[in-house]
Formats: C-alpha cells, structure tokens, sequence
C-alpha cells in the first residue's frame, strides 16, 4: 500500500450479483451531479458500466460520466463542490487516463469506493463509446452473460490488481464497439 494512499485505493476488485438499488443509487447521485456540475455540463450525466445494465453481476461501484465543456477549468472550479458532497479527486498522474479527469466517492468508512465520476470533455469519443458499450449489454442477454463470465475469471485471477482487471476487459469492449450492430439507442 502506498504511503498516503487511502484505503479505497487499494480495494480489491469483488464481482458481486446484480442489485436494483445501484441503479436507485446512481439516479440520485446523476440528479446531485447535475445540479453540482450545471454551470459546465454539456450533454448531461449518465450512468455507465455494469451497474447501468440490470441483470449484470458487477463491483458494486456506480460508474457515472459528464460532459463537460473543459475538463481543467471544471476541475480547477467545480472540485471544492464535488469535494463537500464526498467526491475525492484522482489527479491525472495517477490516474493515467488524459482522456479525462476522475473522482472517486468512498463509502462512510473510507475503505470502499461507492461511485466512479468520469469527467469527459464534450464530442470526446470515450463519451459515445460508453454509452455504445452500455445500451449493447442492454440489449443483448449472451453478451452480458459472457461478459458476467470474463469479469468474474478476472476478479478471480487479478483482482487485486484493479489496473489489471480493467485491461483484462479491455480487448472485450473492443470487440462489442467494432460491431457494427452496436449503435446508440
């Protein structure tokens, strides 16, 4: 464990069974964001990943992305607002991703992660592919059940490496956007 580093940050990744109240959850915490992030926001909040897609085993972090018009300018004026709701900010370094700025919301006790926010700046890619990966395992039971069936071998053999339980998804989620059968709803 890192030195500083808090306790969520090395949470181990737990693939549980599908439940209702994360999407409950994630429309709240849309609702909230929206309201937090208005003056910046360009096509809304959306709940994304596994928790978005009912039936779907998952960690049980809620995934949401907002569009924003400038991800260091909202960074730079929104974060003390995300900060008093409980949002803890992941600066780009460590997170790695230069496509966007992140937030984690830890639970109560500080030891587990509750929801993922990703900032993303409008007309990104990133922003069209998550919502393609999504409403694709929305709509098609055998991909959510071979999906539910990768992400469990993974949680199994690396999930305590989080980093690496992303990338084994990764050649996945590639194949569902390069369907040409996989469009926006």
């Amino acid at each position: 464990m890192s030195e500083g580093a808090p306790a969520w940050a090395h949470e181990r990744a737990e693939v549980r069974p599908h439940d209702p109240r994360w999407i409950a959850r994630a429309e709240a915490e849309c609702a909230r964001l929206a309201g937090l992030l208005a003056p910046w926001l360009v096509d809304g909040v959306e709940h994304i990943g596994s928790t978005a897609v009912p039936g779907l085993a998952a960690k049980p972090i809620v995934d949401l992305m907002a569009s924003v018009s400038d991800l260091d300018i909202v960074v730079a004026q929104a974060s003390g607002r995300l900060v008093a709701d409980g949002w803890s900010y992941v600066a780009p370094e460590l997170d790695r991703r230069p496509w966007r700025r992140f937030f984690v919301k830890p639970d109560a006790s500080g030891q587990r992660r509750e929801a993922h926010l990703h900032l993303i700046e409008a007309g990104h890619a990133r922003w069209t592919d998550h919502i393609r990966f999504r409403d694709a395992l929305r709509n098609d039971a055998r991909l959510v059940q071979a999906y539910e069936d990768l992400k469990r071998r993974l949680a199994q053999q690396s999930g305590h490496d989080r980093e690496a339980y992303t990338a084994g998804k990764a050649a996945f989620v590639a194949r569902v956007l390069a369907d040409p059968d996989c469009q926006t709803r």
